[in-house]
This record gives C-alpha cells, structure tokens and sequence, in this order.
C-alpha cells in the first residue's frame, strides 16, 4: 500500500498531521503533496499543482469554495459533511427543547414567576417533526426524536427512505411539510435551491404552535419574514444557530424578540470539531491509500 504523501494548510494542526499518520500517510511540503487537507480559509486555497489528487476541505458546508469558483474536476474534493453529525444534531435537538419547554422565555427572566410559561410549554411526545434535509445531520437526530415519542418527517432531495422516518418526501414537495409538520428543522445545504426557502407562506402554514429551528445556514430563511412572524405570533417560536446575515448584528430585532433563541453557530464547537475532523482525515488518508471511496465526496453539479 503505498504511503498518500499529504499537505495540510495553509495553517498548520498538529492534531490533523496526527490524523495523516495515523491514517498511514505522512506530511509534506505542499510541492511534495498528492493530497491536501486545507485548515481554515473561506473559500481561499493556495496554488493547486497539478500533481494534487485529492482535497479534504475542512466544514460540511462548502458554499465559500463553490463561490470562490476554485473547486474543478481536475481532482478528488470532499468535504466534512457527516464528520460532525452527532455534534450538531444534539445541538439541534436542544435548541427545539429549549424552545418548546419554554427554557429560552425562562431564561430571559429577571424575576422568579413559576405561571410565565403557563400555556407556553408543549411536549414532543406525539409530535411530527420535519427534518428537512436528512443528512448525515438530519439521521442523526431521528433516534433522539423518536425516543422522546416525536414521529420524523424527513425531506430528503430524492425522497428515497430514511431510516426511522415514517414518510420521506423529494426536495420538490418541501414547502408542503410546513402544513403538516408541527414542527420544521432545517438542516439542508446553502445551494441557489435553498436560498429563501423558508418565507411567509411556510411560516404561516406552520402556524401559531410551531418552531422552527435552523442549525444549517442563514440563508434558507427569509429573516425579515420570521421576524414579522414573531413579532406577529404567526408562529410559536425560532431557534437558530445560523441567520442571515451572519453574524447577527448588534440591535438586530432577533436579540430581544422573546419568541427567538439564538445561539452563535454553535452547535458544532471547535472542542468537539477538531477531534471529528481528525476522524475524518484519517479515515480518508486510510481510504485514499487503499484506493477506496472517500467518504463526504462533493457533487459539483449539485454544489455540495
């Protein structure tokens, strides 16, 4: 098997050149590399020879890279898509407890009131939850849904069945599961598909007793929309670790809007991401020298 020579760059991760090793691999000069495992950066690579097979990029979404216009088809690009599953979808799964349980409202609070959230608090037992976008983030949430009595609604972009889910829809019929959700998790890439895809019609057919909860990018909703339907009470609550823009300026109505939860893109920290990365490149090295496939590869056409 022969052994991938791999640069990491264009900052330097000891954590990550770990990873390389253990993989089987060994760390060089980006002149000396087939490979590239990019630390940092948003959208910015360094010189590409034409000897560089592969590319690990370093997030799941990879939205900066595809604007930047620097992917091609002249090599191997993958991305962290599912690396950090768990991390996020614990994260998603608290933000929508936070929100149903009233914990957000509560937390606010400056006086002791034991009726503030009379008429707030509702359960997920019984519920159908919409995960739109049923990833490696959005299975991962499943088990967590369905062993709090919640059913799944998954949205998947060719519908095909999703483990745990009692329905999964095409990407076509997305803007219907806010009419029968009772509550919608967002948990889809940023593409031209996605961008406003949540606007007043889909926050009004979720309606007065739903949340809505993005853990996936800010511009799948329409932010002046879900204010409006906050501060309307057009729907029960947000909970978001993404908005748009990003980052949610100081004064922006979303800070004190008492329906809103909002976390600073968060859910996957870098105490929890740089050990999952690490993960992930090893495998890939081990997979690149092998000949195998590699996992979270990119579909150009698709954009992610």
């Amino acid at each position: 098997m022969p052994t991938p020579a791999v640069h990491i760059g264009p900052q330097d991760d000891p954590q990550l050149s770990e990873a390389v090793e253990r993989g089987g691999g060994r760390v060089v000069p980006l002149a000396d590399a087939v490979a590239l495992v990019v630390v940092g950066g948003h959208g910015d690579l360094p010189e590409l020879h034409d000897g560089i097979r592969w590319v690990q990029l370093p997030s799941a979404g990879i939205e900066s890279w595809v604007e930047s216009g620097v992917l091609d088809r002249d090599r191997t690009w993958t991305s962290a898509t599912g690396a950090y599953s768990t991390s996020v979808a614990e994260g998603a799964v608290a933000l929508l407890l936070a929100g149903i349980r009233g914990i957000g409202r509560a937390a606010r609070a400056t006086t002791w009131d034991n009726q503030a959230l009379d008429g707030v608090q509702t359960s997920l037992r019984g519920a159908t939850v919409a995960i739109v976008g049923a990833g490696g983030i959005g299975k991962a949430m499943i088990p967590a849904f369905l062993g709090l009595g919640a059913r799944v609604l998954a949205v998947t972009r060719r519908g095909l069945p999703v483990e745990g889910a009692y329905e999964t829809w095409a990407a076509d019929r997305v803007r219907d599961v806010f009419a029968v959700a009772d509550h919608v998790v967002l948990a889809a890439p940023a593409t031209a598909d996605t961008a406003a895809l949540v606007g007043a019609d889909e926050l009004a057919a979720l309606g007065s007793q739903g949340w809505l909860v993005n853990i996936a990018r800010g511009s799948l909703v329409d932010t002046d929309a879900l204010v409006a339907a906050l501060r309307d009470g057009t729907i029960a609550g947000a909970a978001l670790d993404v908005t748009d823009p990003e980052p949610l300026p100081d004064g922006h109505p979303l800070w004190t809007e008492p329906r809103a939860i909002v976390t600073p893109h968060s859910t996957n920290p870098s105490s929890l991401r740089g050990p999952l990365l690490a993960e992930r490149v090893e495998e890939n090295v081990r997979r690149f020298a092998a000949g195998e496939d590699l996992l979270g590869l990119v579909d150009l056409d698709a954009g992610y």
